[in-house]
C-alpha cells in the first residue's frame, strides 16, 4: 500500500524552485521534460513532493558535467517518481553510468593532457605535435574530434 504523503512532503513551486536554487520556469521545464513530477491541489496548484529535490541536484550535477538532458532523464526514469529512491536505487542509477563517465574523464584527462602540451610550444610541429594530422588520416574517420571526443 503506498505511503500517503503528507502536506509537509509537497512544496509549492516557488518555495521547490527557491530551494532547489532554480527558477520557477526551470522547474516547469523540467517537468515538462519528464525529469520531476508534481501534483495538483484542490486549488489547481502545482505541488511537488520535496524528494525531488534530489533529482533536480542530480539534473545540476549532470548538467554540469557536460551530461545532455537526454541521458540525465534515462538515468532518472530508472528511479521511482512517486516516492524518495532508496540507496538501491542510487546505487543501481550509478553503476548504469559508471562505464560512460569513465570514458568521459579518460576523455577530458587526454583532451587536457594534449591540449596543454600544444599551448606550451606553440609549434605545431610535424614531428612532435600530438595533434598533427599528417595527410588527413583522421578525415577518413569523418567530421569531428575523433582523436579526443568518445564515441
Amino acid at each position: 500500500m503506498p505511503r500517503r504523503r503528507s502536506t509537509h512532503d509537497l512544496l509549492p513551486i516557488g518555495v521547490f524552485a527557491q530551494r532547489a536554487g532554480v527558477t520557477v520556469a526551470t522547474v516547469r521545464y523540467y517537468e515538462e521534460q519528464g525529469l520531476i513530477f508534481s501534483t495538483r491541489s484542490t486549488g489547481n496548484q502545482r505541488r511537488i513532493p520535496r524528494h525531488a529535490l534530489r533529482r533536480v541536484a542530480f539534473v545540476r550535477a549532470g548538467q554540469r558535467c557536460g551530461l545532455s538532458l537526454a541521458e540525465i532523464k534515462s538515468a532518472l526514469d530508472l528511479l521511482p517518481q512517486d516516492e524518495p529512491p532508496s540507496k538501491k536505487d542510487w546505487k543501481k542509477l550509478g553503476a548504469a553510468w559508471h562505464d560512460m563517465l569513465q570514458e568521459r574523464i579518460d576523455a577530458l584527462i587526454a583532451l587536457r593532457d594534449t591540449t596543454n602540451e600544444c599551448i606550451v610550444c606553440g609549434c605545431l610541429s610535424t614531428k612532435n605535435c600530438a595533434i598533427y594530422n599528417p595527410e588527413d588520416l583522421h578525415g577518413q574517420e569523418g567530421p569531428g574530434a575523433h582523436r579526443w571526443l568518445p564515441e
